[in-house]
């Protein structure tokens, strides 16, 4: 009886057992806060013992990849410089700080002004990833089994369709939802799904719903000029051709924080995965921290594409957060306000994982 039962267990574990393979990765991250976000899935992936190769250009102005361990480089050589990435992207993001009080025109025109410079980084950054040779046979060597692409950074997705590769792309969202909408299949009718970045909720009257559509089609006008690239492939290719075959859409947020709307299958939502078991902090912060008492403290934190703030528009960040009760912890570098409060305190870097881990605090407006 005893042998039976032991032959029963035996077999039932080999039915059970199935070898695990890991995989062989490559990722095409953005800058800034992309990267951040992205360097998390990264060092997860090698953790479980997957093999990662990070493509990334030489004018990246956040991927270091000469200090990072325990996943391989694989660099590209461009025609920019680190500086014309800062200049470029400082202006966009200006525009965007400036929206909520510009019209429409207004925002518009600046947009376009800037369009020439983005229409040229995507060219070069295509052209040199996509007509290297020996970067293309390097990696068509290597043999990956999927490619994780942010579309910040250009051509990521028309490299996986070159290589033949599943693609996996990872975004928080598109201004106007473009490439989720046209690219991903993903409904979003303009009546009752408020466009970002305008600050509309899903309940709109007449005139917001004709402003809500306006924006939905600038924004994809603004997309056109990047919707064609038979000049890599031979043949009329649109973006979308290749973005559209993409398997899974991970987004970097939280479908409960959205105002109600049909999502795709394979859009899954990952918001919070950069999240970890906090760390103490350090000794003169977590002094700051205390002294708050039951006001609590405020973490004020733009991203690191806001780090080149104008004078004028940190003393009017300082002004108002010195007229709220909290202590608040301030993330920024670089030039210091002429109005800054005794409740404030400014941090070249806030370990916020840790700060918000240990303490519930009464604001957060971390950068995306």
């Amino acid at each position: 009886m005893i042998s039976v039962r032991l032959f029963c267990f035996i077999w039932h574990g080999l039915l059970l057992f199935h070898p695990v393979q890991t995989g062989n990765v490559l990722v095409l991250p953005g800058e800034f806060s992309h990267w951040h976000n992205m360097r998390v899935i990264v060092e997860e992936l090698v953790e479980r013992n997957h093999s990662v190769t990070v493509l990334v250009n030489t004018a990246s102005t956040t991927v270091k990849y000469a200090k990072e361990k325990g996943f391989r480089f694989q660099f590209f050589s461009v025609s920019l410089e680190e500086h014309d990435l800062n200049v470029m992207f400082t202006e966009f993001m200006d525009i965007w700080v400036q929206y909520p009080n510009s019209s429409i025109l207004e925002t518009a025109s600046r947009v376009l002004n800037i369009m020439d410079g983005f229409v040229t980084y995507h060219r070069v950054m295509c052209e040199s990833m996509l007509k290297n040779k020996t970067v293309l046979e390097i990696l068509k060597q290597s043999k990956f089994d999927v490619v994780l692409h942010d579309p910040f950074t250009p051509c990521g997705e028309l490299l996986a369709d070159m290589l033949d590769v599943p693609l996996i792309v990872a975004l928080k969202l598109s201004f106007g939802f473009t490439l989720e909408r046209i690219c991903g299949q993903m409904p979003s009718t303009p009546s009752y799904v408020p466009t970002q970045p305008v600050n509309f909720s899903d309940r709109m009257n007449f005139l917001d719903r004709v402003q809500n559509f306006l924006q939905y089609a600038f924004h994809t006008l603004m997309l056109f000029p990047f919707f064609f690239f038979f000049f890599f492939v031979g043949e009329p290719t649109t973006l979308c051709d290749t973005f559209g075959k993409a398997e899974i859409w991970l987004i970097r947020s939280y479908w409960d924080w959205d105002y109600p709307r049909p999502f795709p299958p394979n859009f899954v939502f990952i918001g919070g995965h950069h999240c970890k078991p906090p760390k103490p902090l350090p000794k003169d912060m977590e002094d700051f921290v205390q002294s708050s008492g039951e006001d609590g403290i405020v973490v004020f934190s733009l991203g690191s594409i806001f780090k080149n703030l104008n004078l004028e528009r940190r003393n009017t960040f300082a002004s108002a957060l010195g007229q709220i009760p909290q202590k608040v912890l301030w993330a920024l570098s670089g030039e210091k306000p002429e109005t800054l409060a005794p409740n404030t305190r400014i941090y070249d870097w806030i370990p916020q994982n840790d700060l918000l881990g240990n303490h519930l605090p009464s604001v957060s407006d971390e950068g995306h």
